[in-house]
């Protein structure tokens, strides 16, 4: 059965889907084993995320952290209302997917073509019809999928997207029977006007949930978090110590430290469920692991054992 959940403009609270595991390890030269990545899991579940995003079903040579995400799956302790979800890009990925039993996918396609073709060796509209043939075997063998669009605002590459190719792909995925829909600033190039912008038009052309994915290459993650909160928008994705990153642009920063986030909420007297004392727990034995400073401001103020 489907765990859904449901957030209105006017409620104050915000769905908070923790990426660390995924979007977090990916890039990470430290190697995590299976128990490693299944503890992380646990005590993410832990801190009370409503949805986490705990791997991939990608090329393992291209990714090899992400090789044994069906066996993190079946490892991990379920707990709770928490919803555990996957990254796919192919039909294939799908195909994994729906052997592993996982309930929930996250499918992204790039809203920049040069992306696009270095991502996936595809042309942004090849992997649109990818996506079309995935997300029907997908909704028919009942998971539920979030339709992503990376590069929603700008790209690396190309610069700013332009907003009738947002506008086309949030149209065309709500169309193939995505549950939501996600905005990525993919390499944390966006601003707060420019999120402001396409929040209040994408508004305009779905009725579905859309969540926000931003990075903070430029220190605007936050900032644009609440621009767009102020939109209405009510779902975020962050990671844990702000792991993460763009592999076509090295030096960005990861996603925004999910201690950040649910520290900003919450001080706004907007309720994320989150214990932020476990989370911050949780942030610290991750810098423990990979030994250097993490991205997160909050970890860094409050963060230092006793």
């Amino acid at each position: 059965m489907r765990k859904q959940v449901t957030i209105t403009k006017t409620d104050h609270r915000v769905f908070i889907e923790e990426n660390a595991p995924r979007d977090g390890l990916q890039n990470e030269a430290a190697v995590f084993s299976l128990e490693e990545k299944v503890s992380l899991v646990d005590s993410l579940t832990q801190c009370g995320f409503p949805r986490i995003q705990v791997g991939a079903f990608v090329d393992p040579r291209k990714v090899p952290q992400m090789a044994d995400t069906e066996k993190l799956l079946e490892r991990i302790a379920r707990g709770g209302q928490t919803i555990y979800s996957a990254l796919v890009l192919n039909e294939r990925g799908m195909e994994r997917a729906a052997a592993s039993g996982i309930g929930h996918v996250s499918f992204f396609v790039s809203a920049s073509d040069a992306h696009s073709r270095r991502n996936t060796n595809l042309s942004a509209e090849d992997a649109l019809h990818q996506a079309r043939k995935a997300v029907s075997k997908a909704v028919s063998r009942g998971i539920s999928v979030q339709g992503g669009i990376m590069n929603a605002f700008t790209c690396p590459f190309e610069g700013v997207i332009p907003l009738e190719r947002v506008l086309y792909l949030v149209c065309t995925l709500t169309e193939m029977g995505v549950e939501e829909i996600n905005l990525a600033d993919t390499a944390g190039l966006a601003h707060p006007l420019q999120v402001t912008r396409v929040v209040q038009r994408v508004l305009q052309v779905t009725e579905i949930p859309v969540s926000l994915h931003l990075h903070d290459s430029l220190g605007f993650g936050l900032v644009n978090a609440y621009a767009a909160w102020n939109e209405g928008i009510r779902r975020f994705d962050a990671s844990c110590g702000g792991l993460g990153g763009c592999p076509f642009l090295p030096q960005s920063a990861g996603n925004i430290a999910s201690e950040d986030m649910v520290n900003l909420f919450e001080s706004m007297g907007v309720s994320t469920g989150i214990s932020l004392p476990r989370l911050v727990e949780v942030a610290r034995m991750l810098r423990t692991k990979l030994n250097r400073p993490l991205w997160s401001r909050y970890l860094t103020l409050c963060g230092s054992p006793p």
